[in-house]
């Protein structure tokens, strides 16, 4: 029996190198067709993405545009771009409308939500109406507030002066219009609101019933038990709010044909860059706003996550 065992053990132990030479020959096998279908998306990811994400590195400290080749000048375009008044004035733009516009559109979209929450009769077509404003392209969106928000015919000053207030001239004066920009926004705002019905259907209930019990009125629920285990989804909003509030274009350069007017004040930091890349065919310059623009959304991104363990629960923790 003994010398049984020990046959069986040398006999595993001389045909262990082939069975494993044999399983690697099979996994290799197995794996090119999988490779092979995802090629395709491999080469597209190359090409599309990372050629040009690398390439736009070395070009940020080049005088590249397009039609010539370009010289390699180090950092001067970022010294430029330190002293280009517009480059500053398009920051300031940009950093006003992420200001007010990410925290109004957390709070009202947080509203909106637990309004579209209630159990009442058709809350489903109440729920689609909120949300057909996220259908309309952007383009089509900047038409109609230019035609509702004009100071001559427009419905809104039409409406105002119905009650005695004198409508200002929205997209036609600085001071109004960015104001008007995140008015415009925040009319689109159907997808977040959804994002926050998904959760609130996520609270148990089980526990607005132990608020109850505990003599909780609607206010102190809120409080206590459905903002806090909203945070998660409060926060994914915040970040993604946050990064699409740094890259406001569509709007503001179809209202003012690409001119930021009046005074610049619609002049955002992806229309300044736009301009300079297809516009005044400076890709270098355009290059080098590309990269202060991904730092400065990075560093957003890293103070809202690590602060983010302050203030977001979960359930379960």
């Amino acid at each position: 029996m003994k010398q049984e065992i020990k046959n069986e053990q040398i006999n595993t132990a001389v045909h262990a190198p082939v069975v494993a030479k044999q399983r690697k020959k099979l996994t290799k096998s197995s794996s090119i067709p999988g490779w092979l279908f995802a090629s395709p998306w491999i080469i597209g990811l190359v090409l599309f993405y990372a050629f040009p994400l690398f390439s736009s590195i070395y070009y940020s400290f080049t005088t590249y545009s397009i039609l010539q080749p370009g010289e390699f000048v180090g950092l001067e375009n970022y010294y430029k771009l330190f002293n280009d008044e517009l480059f500053w004035k398009s920051i300031y733009n940009t950093v006003y409308f992420a200001v007010f516009f990410v925290p109004l559109s957390i709070i009202i979209g947080v509203a909106l939500a637990m309004m579209l929450n209630m159990k009442v009769k058709g809350m489903a077509i109440y729920r689609t109406i909120f949300f057909l404003p996220t259908l309309v392209p952007q383009v089509a969106l900047a038409v109609l507030w230019m035609w509702l928000l004009n100071p001559g015919f427009g419905l809104v000053n039409s409406l105002l002066d119905v009650v005695g207030i004198p409508g200002p001239n929205w997209l036609g004066s600085e001071l109004w219009s960015k104001p008007s920009l995140i008015l415009m926004s925040l009319w689109a705002i159907g997808q977040p609101v959804i994002i926050y019905l998904a959760g609130l259907g996520d609270i148990p209930n089980e526990l607005y019933e132990a608020a109850e019990v505990d003599g909780a009125n609607w206010f102190q629920k809120t409080i206590s038990v459905t903002l806090p285990l909203l945070t998660p989804v409060i926060f994914f909003n915040l970040v993604m709010g946050s990064i699409g509030a740094f890259q406001q274009f569509t709007l503001p350069y179809t209202m003012t044909q690409g001119q930021g007017t009046p005074a610049n004040s619609l002049t955002f930091y992806v229309m300044y860059l736009y301009d300079n890349a297809f516009k005044f065919f400076k890709m270098g310059y355009a290059s080098a706003m590309a990269w202060i623009l991904f730092v400065i959304i990075m560093a957003l991104t890293a103070v809202i996550f690590i602060t983010s363990k302050r203030w977001v629960h979960y359930q379960g923790k």
